[in-house]
């Protein structure tokens, strides 16, 4: 038995209208909106009451999608600081995209409350590449194929 596919990435957001206006600056689209309660809810994420807002993003060509969530009950509570782990940290790191003008794409973040970390930087004249801040203190990569 083999994976069919990775369905998406979920990320937990404490401002799910933020962070949808973000990912659709960026350029995916959003696929739909969701409350998610009640007894499977509660099994699955192992919380009692869970209640939650989703909203499902899809990059244009429909092959990725982020699962971006807001938790009504319980909080949601920050895991540990929001200054970014070191690229060697275990876990989860960052989200990256290709894009095709990245000087442009942080630009338009920007008015989305993104941080630059670091610089763009190219690598081996093929790509530009840089890490943003975006809401909830998730780290979003962006690749730009030069060469």
């Amino acid at each position: 038995m083999a994976v069919q596919r990775m369905d998406n990435v979920g990320i937990v957001v404490d401002d799910l209208q933020a962070a949808v206006a973000f990912f659709t600056e960026l350029g995916m689209e959003l696929e739909g909106e969701a409350q998610i309660e009640g007894a499977v809810a509660d099994r699955m994420l192992g919380l009692d009451g869970a209640r939650s807002s989703i909203a499902m993003m899809r990059t244009p060509d429909g092959h990725g999608k982020l699962e971006l969530t807001r938790f009504h009950a319980p909080e949601a509570i920050a895991g540990g600081p929001l200054d970014p782990p070191p690229p060697d940290n275990l876990g989860l790191h960052r989200v990256m995209f290709a894009v095709d003008d990245i000087d442009d794409t942080i630009t338009r973040l920007r008015r989305h409350g993104a941080q630059l970390l670091g610089d763009v930087a190219e690598y081996e004249n093929a790509y530009r590449l840089c890490n943003l801040r975006g809401p909830s203190g998730i780290i979003v990569a962006l690749a730009e194929q030069t060469g």
